[in-house]
């Protein structure tokens, strides 16, 4: 049976009512796929260079992290699965302490610092975490087409990056990378 023009016209201002009502994610806003990251082709021989503020105003950079494994995690406040990462890192730097660097990046506007103190007080973290740049919110800058929540690179104590994940770890996944970094620059 062949739609009338006024079901199709019902039909036609549903879909565009439910388009419209359909959100739209900033550019900016980082996504938050479950799926396994690449490290970029030259890793292995490019000592990554980074520089943040955390948010007791001192450096979070790349000197500051070498002569230590590094693991940095790509959060947002509002992501239930950045917070149960965070919650996770603490207790991996605490089993680690002191062999072992732990950070954070939230990849949001500079706006949110008030939102992400709050955030760091809920969770009880001690570790150094910054409000990420605008290259890096963008997808740019050290860590390249890095910008999903949550994420973890795990850099070696020259400050390579030798491991990079995409989506949520839980605690022992992460012990797990950390240890097969660890492994290998042996």
């Amino acid at each position: 049976m062949a739609a009338t023009p006024r079901v199709r016209g019902l039909a036609l201002t549903i879909g565009l009512s439910i388009a419209g009502c359909t959100p739209v994610k900033d550019a900016e806003e980082p996504t938050n796929p479950d799926a396994a990251g690449d490290l970029p082709p030259d890793a292995a021989t490019r000592r990554v260079s980074f520089a943040w503020t955390d948010l007791k105003g001192r450096p979070l950079d790349s000197a500051s992290m070498l002569g230590r494994i590094s693991v940095i995690a790509f959060i947002a406040t509002y992501d239930v699965t950045s917070q149960a990462e965070a919650r996770f890192l603490t207790a991996i730097s605490r089993r680690h302490v002191p062999r072992l660097n732990v950070a954070i990046v939230v990849l949001e506007q500079q706006t949110n610092q008030p939102m992400v103190e709050a955030f760091v007080d809920a969770l009880g973290i001690t570790y150094p975490v910054a409000l990420a740049d605008a290259a890096t919110l963008a997808g740019h800058g050290p860590f390249e087409g890095l910008h999903h929540v949550p994420s973890v690179v795990v850099l070696d104590k020259e400050g390579h990056e030798r491991a990079r994940h995409i989506g949520f770890l839980d605690e022992q996944q992460l012990d797990a990378l950390i240890r097969e970094v660890e492994r290998a620059a042996r």
